[in-house]
């Protein structure tokens, strides 16, 4: 009997593959211009969805790169309104992607073979769906093809299929203008006259459009042509005829010309959850206003025909490059800093109880009155409801002490000068003395190059205007090095400023080192290729020049500010050593290796933490790494996580992964000491002091965590800019210093806490 072709291991380029990786092809679920979708099974009996590239697009370098993107955003929004991501290759022979198998059909061959859903169906459809946008957005993830064809309906709620021409809003993905991006009946006027600008509510208008097909089966702009269709997406009203009378507002609203006219998904789950239970009451919701400005990539999408599946597939079409990167406040301008305390728990935020009816349509400025009156009856209410705690007691130990009477919750808005409010403020901050005398806080954000604040009040001392730039990580936050505040942003120099006066003391060209780490006294600058120079933290003047760790090093400096460590794995990826050198001197101290692909964490208490990754990027284990005996302990993770951010409390190793996985490690004793699911798709790196842990999530809320037990024990109200762009590509970590917390949001907020009193937030 001849071997089952294989694509990876075998017969490469065959039109009809029996098998890819690890898992054996069995039938064929739908294919379109970009591949196949195949029901398949893994070794262990899982049932899966495989999408394998057509041979003919393997060969063609932009495609993979745009199937790689796809692979990227569908891992980012795996969940529980989506196909989660088992597995995939981009850079096979023939790429796929295998997710889990969703048993149902297609919303499009539903309607085909059964005819319009019943209107409850409808309501409880749109449901879902809103549901689903709002995890895809706050994921960062724009989909900009949401069709009939894309929706499974599952025996759990509709999930969301085919990212083909999704582009997450940080991606650097650069494709062709000029050619239609999605399927014309369920596009938005927007992706017809500019690509560029298409966001969030673009996805919106889409869902209008598919739960009118589903109500009816047509869509609200009917015509053979595509391009008649256009013209009336474009100039017409929706036709909603057939459409049930409570649901003929909310699809008004969706399909409403102007992208800041339509509701948000959040808004959406509130009117649609009370007609799906055929109530007029409503949960309030938070507020998230068109939380990510997502473009670009991939191609068209195809119809899929049969019985369920979870990827898509999709043909034809062209992304083009990303409307929502930031435009640098020009040099000159003005970055202002404005102080305020905080009132009834802070921001804006809270919820807008809905009816189930949006008038045709619903100007940005109708919709904050409504949410202003709705927030007077739920401050209140969700005041008290965070002091209740998953262990009854809503309290935490008492953490480190600080004067009282002194210290009172602030907040404080880095504004950029000329940027609007559709940009990214999101702010970078770190903690130091300042010079002279007294706690503060040193931020930069796009449009403020640097700016002090009183840690105390949270007043601004002085602040320095600047391109500054879109925050990358949180390797872009301001450091204290040796008496001076050091401000880094993409493509400018580095450059040093006296702390206590704001005044530049020295700028370094780092264009070509791809590192900047302060240690003590100086500054470490790495570069690709592995030599390290070191500057004079006070005069910028070079102190020692040295080649140091490898190609593929990463830096790690103790917190003392004694060691640093090049992290370099070997080019198979089997070990990984770890090199010790004096910042002072440029010396090495010694050196140790590791099994495995590592990466470092930090270096504290005389150990280096790292996870060690596999192939695909996912965290499998904690290491810790005694600097002194070179002793290696390996904590496996129960579950591997994806895109893991990490932070170190004495021993103990807190893991945050893509998805929502909180996860508390124990380096010396071995094993998890709890693993918890946050509900959160993206938070920042978590950051862990006193018995807490703390994260920023991607709504701006900092939520707090007891790191005993692994339980939810406050957050703050969410902080968004309620323009257009509200997701930033880095989530800047909080910092608990002096017996406070501090954190930064999306609105431009930096602002400060008591963890003491935590019911308070």
């Amino acid at each position: 009997m001849a071997s089952p072709r294989s694509i990876g291991f075998g017969a490469p380029g065959a039109d009809d593959p029996e098998s890819v990786g690890a898992y054996r092809l069995e039938s064929v679920l739908g294919s379109g211009g970009m591949g196949v979708v195949h029901l398949a099974t893994s070794p262990s009996g899982m049932r899966l969805a495989v999408k394998v590239v057509h041979a003919q697009h393997a060969a063609d370098p932009e495609f993979r790169a745009r199937f790689r993107q796809e692979v990227s955003a569908a891992r980012r929004v795996s969940g529980a309104f989506t196909a989660s991501v088992v597995d995939a290759d981009p850079d096979a022979e023939r790429p796929w992607m295998a997710t889990v198998h969703i048993p149902g059909p297609t919303l499009a061959q539903r309607v085909k073979d059964s005819g319009p859903l019943p209107a409850t169906e409808v309501r409880r459809l749109g449901a879902g769906l809103a549901e689903a946008l709002r995890d895809i957005h706050r994921a960062g993830v724009v989909h900009r093809d949401l069709k009939p064809s894309n929706v499974l309906l599952a025996a759990d709620g509709p999930k969301v299929i085919d990212f083909g021409i999704s582009r997450p809003y940080d991606s650097d993905l650069r494709t062709e203008t000029g050619k239609l991006i999605g399927t014309p009946p369920f596009m938005a006027p927007e992706q017809f006259q500019r690509p560029r600008d298409v966001g969030p509510a673009a996805d919106v208008f889409a869902m209008g459009a598919v739960l009118v097909h589903a109500a009816t089966g047509r869509g609200p702009f009917d015509s053979e042509s595509h391009y008649i269709v256009a013209y009336q997406v474009v100039h017409n009203e929706p036709d909603l005829a057939g459409v049930p009378e409570d649901l003929v507002s909310v699809l008004r609203g969706c399909l409403a010309k102007e992208p800041g006219d339509r509701p948000t998904p959040d808004e959406l789950m509130s009117a649609l959850r009370s007609a799906a239970y055929g109530s007029e009451a409503s949960i309030p919701t938070q507020v998230f206003r068109n939380p990510v400005p997502s473009e670009g990539g991939g191609g068209g999408g195809g119809e899929r025909g049969g019985g369920g599946g979870g990827v898509g597939d999709g043909g034809g079409g062209t992304g083009v490059e990303g409307a929502g990167a930031f435009a640098a406040a020009a040099p000159g301008s003005s970055g202002r800093v404005r102080s305020r305390g905080i009132l009834s728990g802070g921001v804006l935020s809270g919820g807008v109880p809905f009816s189930g009816r949006f008038p045709g349509r619903f100007p940005r400025r109708a919709r904050w009155a409504a949410a202003s009156i709705a927030l007077v009856g739920v401050l209140g209410a969700g005041a008290a409801a965070v002091r209740a705690m998953p262990d009854g007691t809503g309290t935490l130990a008492a953490p480190e002490q600080h004067d009282a009477a002194r210290f009172r919750p602030w907040q404080t808005r880095l504004e950029p000068g000329g940027a609007g409010d559709g940009e990214d403020r999101t702010a970078f901050c770190s903690g130091g003395e300042g010079g002279g005398g007294g706690g503060a806080l040193f931020c930069s954000a796009p449009g403020v190059a640097l700016a002090r604040l009183d840690a105390v009040s949270g007043k601004a001392v002085w602040s320095v205007p600047g391109a500054g730039g879109r925050s990358l990580s949180d390797e872009y936050a301001p450091a204290v090095a040796g008496g001076v505040v050091l401000a880094r942003a993409p493509r400018q120099p580095l450059r040093a400023y006296d702390a206590a006066t704001g005044k530049q003391v020295w700028s370094f060209d780092v264009s070509a080192y791809s590192g900047v780490r302060p240690a003590g006294a100086v500054v470490l600058l790495t570069t690709a290729d592995g030599h390290i120079t070191a500057l004079n933290s006070l005069t910028g003047k070079e102190k020692w020049r040295a080649p140091a760790g490898g190609a593929r090093s990463q830096w790690v400096v103790s917190g003392d500010g004694g060691v640093a460590y090049a992290v370099t794995p070997s080019a198979d990826g089997a070990s990984t050593s770890v090199t010790a050198v004096d910042p002072a001197t440029g010396a090495v101290r010694g050196q140790a290796r590791a099994q495995g692909r590592l990466r470092p964490v930090s270096a504290s208490g005389g150990a280096v933490f790292l996870l060690a990754t596999d192939a695909g990027g996912f965290t499998t284990a904690v290491v810790r790494l005694d600097a002194a005996t070179h002793s290696v302990r390996r904590t496996a993770l129960t579950t591997p996580l994806d895109q893991a951010q990490a932070g170190v409390d004495q021993d103990t190793v807190y893991l945050f992964g893509a998805g929502g996985t909180l996860v508390a490690v124990d380096s010396v004793r071995g094993g998890e000491a709890w693993r918890l699911d946050t509900g959160l798709a993206r938070a920042s790196r978590p950051v862990a002091s006193g018995g807490r842990v703390y994260l920023t999530g991607a709504d701006g809320r900092l939520l707090v965590f007891d790191a005993h037990k692994g339980a939810l024990a406050g957050q703050t109200n969410p902080r968004m800019n309620m323009g257009r762009y509200t997701f930033t590509p880095a989530l800047a970590a909080p910092l608990a210093a002096g017996g406070r917390v501090y954190a930064t949001s999306p609105d431009g907020s930096v602002f400060a806490v008591d963890p003491g009193d935590v019911g308070s937030w």
